[in-house]
């Protein structure tokens, strides 16, 4: 049985390399060579890559892509996309050159607050807190200044503070509620910095509060920490055509199309087991541009599926209509995102996606990114309403099957001839290969 090891952290990669290899692989040579064979051949590179993150051993490639021809506000982008899954990059490009003909892709961003608060615990009369807050509120904004200044040169700085008494869902708890606006940065650090210096200050000033009686001047503090979940900073992305235009399919019209399209969104805004799906469509694309710009694509996941339950049911981030002749399809959604700051100023990769966008601002970067999500699900669900999710989908995935299955580039050239008239399943992919090698 392994035994647990003190000291991991201080050793070299290279034992600790030796070490896990050692204890939990098989094949210790085997298990050193592939690791080392992702390293960075350039050492200064594969350096930064190692002091990103905590007891590095290697680095987990993904594939980085481009979804090319995305007119966006008139402007035509190509989109850099990181993502493991194949299909993806094809529908988005898909459904960008469909736009492209029909006026391309509207955005607007609705707006930008994000939120952090201090969660603390206050036993004692509430009027009395609501009298002392406001004695407080200009000594935070104060106490805060240091953190704040060069926020507010670039135009960014605290938005608000409010009391918040959550003591019918939990007793004698309270927040500080505060709002920020951080311009071009994600503003993490930032906002953190600033909760827990309202923690402070809302401590050391409840002791000598004349107000309070013994007991209530002993605030206890939780915990400072901004939220992930920014309802108040989100974009909006469109596109739309006449109806007639909408041909996806010789086997329906276009009335047709746009018909089934709307039912099909509907059943994501009401049924929950479709929703879920619908938005993970979704988050394909979105996550795959939020991770080539170096962004935090968990902060960004937690963020949009709270968004969509907040009218009390886990619902369709995406919407379609028909009014007077014009078919309208469009996405709603919380996007925090950065573009100073982190690993965008570290990462080579990430530096050249940016460069690519053209070096969009944040909230530029949040219109790219809505529109990544928006045309992801165009695609899905026209697929879903004509042919089937799966036709697309295992035509993209039939080369991951003959990797696995270990076919030569040979073989594979004549199995994608082959398979372009006939059904893929990983049986039948097996099956003809195995046929071609006899």
């Amino acid at each position: 049985m392994t035994e647990p090891i003190s000291g991991f952290s201080k050793l070299t990669k290279e034992d600790k390399i030796d070490w896990v290899t050692s204890h939990y692989t098989q094949n210790k040579e085997q298990s050193i060579k592939i690791l080392q064979t992702y390293w960075n051949q350039n050492s200064n590179i594969q350096q930064l890559h190692d002091e990103f993150i905590e007891n590095t051993i290697t680095n987990l490639y993904l594939p980085l892509g481009i979804a090319p021809n995305f007119l966006i506000n008139d402007n035509l982008y190509a989109i850099p996309m990181a993502i493991e899954e194949s299909s993806v990059i094809a529908a988005a490009s898909k459904a960008a050159k469909f736009w492209l003909k029909r006026g391309g892709f509207k955005t607007e961003v609705l707006g930008t607050e994000k939120v952090g608060q201090v969660h603390f615990l206050f036993k004692g009369n509430f009027e009395k807190l609501s009298s002392f807050f406001t004695y407080l509120k200009p000594k935070l904004l104060a106490e805060s200044v240091s953190l704040t200044t060069s926020m507010q040169k670039r135009g960014g700085g605290i938005s608000d503070i409010v009391l918040k008494n959550k003591t019918t869902e939990l007793e004698n708890y309270y927040q500080l509620h505060a709002t920020f606006q951080t311009k071009d940065a994600m503003g993490a650090n930032f906002i953190n910095s600033c909760l827990e210096q309202f923690a402070s200050t809302l401590k050391n000033e409840a002791t000598s509060y004349n107000g309070f009686s013994d007991e209530e001047k002993n605030i206890e503090v939780i915990m400072s920490i901004l939220s992930n979940y920014v309802p108040n900073c989100t974009v909006r992305a469109q596109v739309s055509c006449p109806v007639e235009e909408l041909k996806l399919s010789t086997d329906l019209s276009p009335l047709h199309t746009a018909e089934k399209i709307i039912q099909a969104i509907k059943i994501a805004q009401i049924e929950p087991y479709r929703a879920v799906t619908h938005n993970k469509g979704i988050m394909n694309g979105i996550d795959a541009v939020v991770l080539a710009t170096g962004n935090d694509f968990r902060a960004v996941e937690a963020g949009v599926h709270a968004y969509a339950c907040r009218n009390g049911r886990y619902s369709s981030l995406t919407y379609a209509e028909i009014e007077d002749g014009i078919f309208k399809f469009w996405i709603e959604l919380p996007l925090a995102l950065g573009t100073v700051g982190g690993l965008t100023n570290l990462h080579p990769l990430v530096k050249l996606n940016l460069e690519i966008l053209r070096n969009p601002s944040a909230e530029e970067l949040m219109q790219i990114i809505a529109v990544a999500g928006l045309a992801q699900n165009f695609a899905a669900v026209s697929s879903l309403i004509t042919t089937g999710i799966q036709k697309g989908h295992m035509k993209m995935h039939l080369l991951n099957i003959l990797n696995q299955l270990g076919a030569s580039d040979l073989e594979k050239g004549k199995l994608v001839t082959h398979f372009k008239t006939n059904t893929i399943t990983h049986h039948e992919v097996e099956l003809q290969l195995n046929l071609l090698r006899k």
